[in-house]
């Protein structure tokens, strides 16, 4: 407990908790991004590709990957004394995303991090959110060797909104991974406000 002036004593701080999901498509990083920031150990539920997956699961520009989220990474970060967020990764592959309706419950804001080398699996999560009215950003993961794009480029290539965040990052690092965090509360939160805005006659 913290002391005021004169001596007495601050009444501790009630963190406000925001729901995060991380979404994206297959081998894109998602697991790494959570456990880049947690300070908590990250939950995951990966299992080993076995070769019965191989005729579904698209391992073109992540030949090395060799396990598969199954059902969510989660994570948590306190960014302030007073806000925590908690953060739940998505199953990239097709057939996990029925698991996706139940992950969104209570979102604040979504994550869509991308790979310029395979930038159409972002299609996926960029339509979920959108029909959902979800707001997200999209974070393309700097993978070692792939082609880097301008901002631009890539908002125009996913056919984005002018007010959806695209930023570059680098899903192994931790400071690089909070900014990303930071865009996508205020861009949520700027979101909400902008909703709660009542309607100007002219």
């Amino acid at each position: 407990m913290v002391l005021g002036r004169a001596g007495r004593r601050k009444a501790p701080v009630e963190p406000v908790t925001l729901k995060i999901l991380v979404a994206g498509g297959f081998g894109v990083g998602k697991t790494t991004l959570v456990g880049a920031v947690s300070e908590i150990k990250p939950l995951r539920t990966e299992e080993t590709l076995s070769e019965a997956g191989r005729p579904v699961d698209d391992l073109h520009g992540v030949e090395a990957k060799n396990t598969t989220t199954v059902a969510m990474d989660f994570g948590r970060i306190t960014l302030r004394e007073d806000l925590v967020l908690y953060l739940f990764g998505t199953p990239g592959q097709d057939r996990f995303w029925f698991l996706w309706d139940e992950l969104a419950q209570g979102a604040l804001g979504a994550v869509v991090l991308a790979d310029t080398r395979r930038l159409e699996d972002c299609f996926a999560g960029v339509d979920y959110f959108e029909r959902r009215g979800i707001p997200f950003m999209i974070a393309v993961n700097c993978f070692d060797g792939a082609d880097r794009y301008p901002e631009a480029t890539v908002r125009q290539a996913l056919d984005l909104d002018e007010d959806v965040p695209v930023m570059l990052c680098d899903a192994r690092e931790r400071e690089s991974v909070k900014s990303v965090l930071i865009t996508v509360v205020q861009h949520a939160m700027a979101t909400a406000a902008a909703a709660r805005e009542p309607a100007t006659t002219g």
